[in-house]
């Protein structure tokens, strides 16, 4: 997939970048795959802000997507890559043999025609899911499962991959995109391949404008504000924030203060990714 570059005609156009497109077969989702999105603007049921900097943006619908891979021994068809506006990633619509259609997560190298299959006896190909004691070690995988039978959870964003590190009892050593080295019990499923769309994180959004389209509203800093909106504010002109360290609107120290809460799965994880970019 390349990128292309606008004539800067505007101000805002200029350095701005935009998708091609030129992996996308179908322009319209599958009707039977799709359900409504309901926006909340970041709150919650009671009316009240939870989530900061969320509201308006374009109509969108959810894609059904299948992280689970549960349709185990059955061929299936790519029908089409398909963009999705609620993720980086690009999707590939399956047609199975006995005619249901299904959902996933396109990766690299995934084309219209070729065929996929997920189940402990399929091939090492991109696309196909298998359990990660069937996998060999060296090989990249996405779409990573932490709990038997819940589906993906790790590694599903555009150009992200995990390596398959070691296999040790029960457990598999993974490398995560991060850097860090996770056990992941071997009956777990993963996806083989990495995740496509490789060039987002080329995209340069370039105005305001398209920033509002998905629906994220402007971050204004701390330090513009007063000291009863936030404890970085006051001061006559641009002051220092005044602090030993900075802090959130709710005077929680940010910035490098670790805020890892789950302690009970500390035991899985081998190599913190703070560690390994030493």
């Amino acid at each position: 997939m390349a990128v292309k570059k606008y004539k800067p005609v505007t101000p805002g156009q200029r350095g701005m970048t935009g998708y091609t497109f030129e992996e996308i077969t179908k322009k319209k989702p599958e009707r039977s795959l799709i359900i409504p999105l309901r926006k909340k603007g970041g709150r919650n049921v009671y009316g009240r802000v939870t989530v900061r900097h969320r509201g308006g943006g374009h109509r969108r619908h959810i894609r059904i997507v299948d992280f689970k891979r549960d349709k185990r021994g059955i061929p299936a068809r790519v029908a089409a890559i398909e963009y999705d506006p609620n993720r980086t990633a690009r999707l590939a619509l399956l047609h199975y043999a006995d005619g249901e259609k299904r959902y996933i997560i396109a990766p690299l190298g995934l084309k219209v025609g070729d065929t996929v299959m997920a189940g402990p006896n399929a091939e090492i190909r991109p696309g196909n899911s298998l359990p990660i004691a069937n996998i060999p070690v060296g090989t990249m995988i996405h779409n990573i499962e932490l709990y038997e039978g819940r589906g993906g959870q790790l590694v599903r964003s555009a150009g992200a991959a995990a390596q398959l590190l070691a296999k040790e009892g029960d457990y598999a050593h993974v490398r995560l995109p991060s850097g860090e080295v996770r056990l992941i019990r071997q009956a777990c499923y993963a996806t083989i391949g990495q995740v496509g769309n490789l060039d987002h994180s080329n995209i340069k959004l370039g105005k305001a404008g398209r920033k509002r389209h998905l629906g994220i509203r402007p971050t204004v800093r701390g330090s513009a504000m007063t000291p009863r909106d936030h404890p970085h504010g006051g001061g006559e002109g641009r002051q220092p924030v005044g602090l030993p360290g900075p802090k959130s609107p709710w005077g929680k120290p940010t910035l490098g203060y670790k805020t890892r809460r789950n302690k009970k799965t500390d035991k899985y994880i081998v190599r913190r990714r703070s560690k390994s970019r030493r």
